[in-house]
């Protein structure tokens, strides 16, 4: 088993805002290292927490005892293309596993729009894409393999239903998991098409534009008037890839250009309504077909920090208009887009933002260095009044008691929880603060 050596004794996210100096970090390349080390720290009575890309925006990996990095634990274990299963280690990367499925010619149904997360990540704080039909990333889990505080192992699986739906979405709070098995589809392609429209006109044909395309979603610049639409179908044409020329300005504007704008805003904010609206302007029309992740991911270079709220789906406009005009009215210093992005009703997994009904998700961010609490906690009150749940691998304000009530199956969770992980070793000041402490009593 390799010792990882942080900085200073320290792990930082990829924000570069939340870290923590665990008394040990450990890279284990087996689930027999993981169970060794885990059982290990259990009995010390120091807890475990796990990482992966550092793509959570909250402190929900930090602690001061055991850090597992996982990244050993990756690769393509099995594919069973006739049946739509593959097996894949908790540690690979999205990008890697999306290349080997289409080696095999075979791929995931729906991705987030970045890629560097690890699966287990991913997974665990229910990451989603976008497309009315299609649920959250952990919706394709049809099995994981988990390290238990004692060291043993438990694979989830539908002989034990209740165990699998709290374990697909757990937040890293029942134990280590190593691997998964996960239901694919065959290779396909999109035809991926992205203009601006007016955002009145795009709240009004929203229902059209959701039930009307496989993938839609859009962003506004708040104090525009625009939005930025992708629509992206499945399609048999042949892949046309962007030329590479095109692709490389692109990528250059969605990232060059844009930290500029927001270095520029950090600096000036007086200046941010001037500046987005001068990135609106920049923003031009395009279409092309692409191997689905391909078209599903972006490269992603500006640091920001990140709260999004799952809403009932015919609350979205509202709910937007809203956020848009607490940013005018209070005056808040906002040069990043607001995304928005569908997905279907969901009760795979207890803790789904998606649980039980149609849902916009709401992606707010702040640019590096900004103050991000204002703008964050007046979206907060804004999706609360709406029934918002928020991401779990994003900011938010909320502690347990709130958040129970938010959730229909959260004490058949916690259930599964208290079964797990009874001492709480997989806890940490993040989970306690959010999910409350092993064993709370359910609600009344």
């Amino acid at each position: 088993m390799r010792k990882s050596t942080p900085p200073a004794g320290t792990w930082t996210n990829w924000a570069g805002d939340e870290s923590c100096a665990p008394r040990e970090v450990l890279r284990p390349g087996s689930v027999d290292e993981v169970a060794a080390a885990t059982g290990r720290a259990a009995s010390e009575g120091r807890t475990v927490r796990v990482v992966g890309a550092g793509h959570s925006f909250n402190d929900q990996v930090c602690t001061d005892g055991l850090l597992l990095n996982l990244d050993r634990l990756d690769g393509l274990r099995h594919v069973d293309a006739e049946a739509g299963l593959v097996t894949v280690g908790a540690g690979t990367r999205l990008a890697d596993l999306n290349l080997r499925l289409a080696q095999h010619g075979l791929a995931l149904p729906n991705l987030g729009d970045i890629d560097r997360q690890s699966v287990a990540g991913a997974m665990s704080t229910g990451t989603h894409g976008t497309g009315r039909k299609l649920g959250n990333l952990a919706t394709q889990i049809e099995a994981l393999d988990l390290v238990l505080a004692d060291g043993t192992t438990l694979t989830c699986n539908d002989a034990d239903p209740e165990v699998l739906r709290a374990a697909r979405v757990s937040l890293g709070a029942l134990g280590v998991i190593t691997g998964y098995t996960l239901r694919v589809v065959p290779a396909f392609a999109l035809r991926a098409e992205t203009r601006t429209m007016p955002l009145a006109r795009t709240l009004d044909r929203l229902d059209e534009l959701v039930d009307g395309n496989d993938h839609f979603e859009f962003f506004v610049l708040p104090h525009t008037e625009a939005a930025l639409v992708k629509l992206n179908n499945r399609t048999d044409e042949a892949v046309r890839p962007p030329h590479g020329a095109a692709k490389r300005i692109t990528e250059f504007a969605e990232n060059g250009v844009f930290e500029a704008a927001c270095r520029a805003g950090r600096r000036f904010p007086s200046r941010i309504p001037a500046l987005n609206r001068a990135v609106t302007r920049l923003m031009t029309p395009s279409a092309y077909v692409d191997r689905s992740d391909r078209v599903f991911a972006s490269r992603r270079s500006v640091r920001f920090t990140e709260m999004e709220w799952a809403v009932p789906r015919a609350a979205c406009a509202e709910v937007l208009r809203k956020i848009l005009r607490v940013i005018e009215r209070e005056r808040l210093d906002v040069g990043f887009p607001i995304e928005v992005r569908f997905v279907a009703p969901d009760e795979l997994s207890h803790l789904s933002p998606a649980y039980g009904r149609e849902t916009a998700y709401l992606a707010v961010h702040m640019y590096r260095g900004m103050p991000w609490e204002p703008y964050f906690r007046s979206v907060q009150d804004i999706a609360l009044a709406f029934g918002g749940r928020p991401h779990w691998g994003k900011r938010h304000l909320m502690e347990a008691d709130g958040l129970a009530a938010r959730y229909p199956a959260w004490d058949r969770f916690q259930a599964v929880r208290s079964r797990l992980d009874p001492r709480g070793t997989f806890t940490n000041a993040h989970l306690r603060r959010v999910l409350g402490p092993v064993g709370a009593p359910a609600r009344s």
